[in-house]
């Protein structure tokens, strides 16, 4: 088995930390093409899921039958930072399948966007559930309950129809069994699937590039991948990494953040699938090993690249500014990869 990827934080001259992380690259097969640590290890999902639980719905008939826009689609695949326009989406969704927040079952929390949690103490307004990262995802599924005639009552259930239907959506993209996916309850109150991390690979792979898949299928895969890749703050927020990743990448890369160190992201052009998890379950080296990873995969360029550690890694701060220490791998991936068969030439 290969080793696991390294990140190692530095304070001074001497080594603090490290991040070790399982990484898997796949085509829409599902061969693996580059593995580290172990492509085997069984995963939770957690919002990495939200664009394939979003598929479910769209391919449904019910993003063309009650109008929405990409941005609500977008929305619907976010673990958003609760800003206004984020709320704003959410509400507009509820209002055409003619149901209103207190129809979600996700739980209430502030906004994860300080400058909007602050807006709402200033105006002496609690947070909502709507302000919840996950309110546009429970608002797909309320959507697809809506159209198919499900009561949306206990939605959440793990075997509500609508929750059955997002296993075997799942299932079908990552290439495995729906019986083979692991159920737990997730943040936010609704069910969350756990599969070997090459088989999230696959899923992403499959949402970059969906040639082998019923035609109906591939129109909901690609109306859903141009939404987010439309509306990169849609699904993530103001300066979030995977919202600048998506605007830096000109549009070659679909990517999705997980709770516990998850990272998904699929590669258009290549058709390829990349699924990262942090060992440790802090998401603290994704800034540093995402970015390296895809310039070594040639997904995107080393400008690219740095131009996202500038933004998202700029150093170890002591809360006076100062630069104390750094994050840098301990790996060479560009070695590493480039010289597999399977890799680019």
């Amino acid at each position: 088995m290969p080793e696991p990827l390294q990140i190692e934080v530095t304070r001074g001259e001497l080594v603090e930390s490290v991040h070790r992380a399982h990484a898997a690259v796949v085509d829409a097969t599902g061969s693996v093409l580059y593995a580290a640590g172990d492509p085997e290890r069984v995963t939770f999902l957690r919002s990495s899921a939200k664009p394939i639980q979003a598929l479910a719905m769209a391919e449904s008939g019910a993003a063309e039958r009650f109008g929405f826009t990409d941005r609500e689609l977008a929305v619907m695949c976010a673990s958003h930072f609760g800003e206004p326009f984020h709320v704003a989406a959410v509400q507009s969704i509820l209002q055409k399948i003619g149901l209103d927040e207190g129809a979600l079952a996700c739980g209430i929390h502030a906004p994860t966007h300080a400058p909007s949690a602050e807006a709402l103490i200033r105006a002496g307004e609690p947070p909502r559930k709507i302000h919840n990262n996950c309110s546009g995802k429970h608002a797909s599924m309320l959507t697809l309950c809506r159209h198919a005639g499900w009561q949306t009552e206990g939605y959440t259930a793990p075997d509500h129809p609508v929750q059955v239907r997002l296993r075997q959506v799942l299932a079908e993209m990552a290439g495995v069994a729906p019986e083979d996916v692991y159920v737990a309850v997730d943040g936010c109150n609704a069910p969350v699937f756990a599969i070997p991390l090459r088989h999230i690979a696959r899923a992403f792979a499959v949402l970059a590039q969906p040639a082998a898949v019923s035609p109906g299928r591939n129109a909901a895969i690609q109306r859903i991948s141009r939404a987010m890749r439309a509306h990169p703050a849609m699904v993530s927020g103001t300066n979030g990494f995977t919202t600048n990743l998506m605007d830096i990448a000109g549009d070659n890369v679909v990517s999705k953040s997980g709770a516990e160190g998850l990272f998904c992201a699929g590669a258009l052009s290549q058709g390829w699938g990349i699924a990262i998890k942090m060992e440790d379950g802090s998401a603290r080296g994704h800034p540093i090993l995402v970015p390296e990873l895809l310039a070594a995969l040639r997904v995107i360029s080393s400008e690219q690249s740095e131009r996202l550690r500038e933004l998202h890694a700029p150093g170890v701060l002591n809360t006076a500014g100062v630069t104390v220490g750094a994050m840098r791998p301990r790996f060479s991936p560009t070695a590493e990869i480039l010289s597999r068969e399977a890799a680019p030439q």
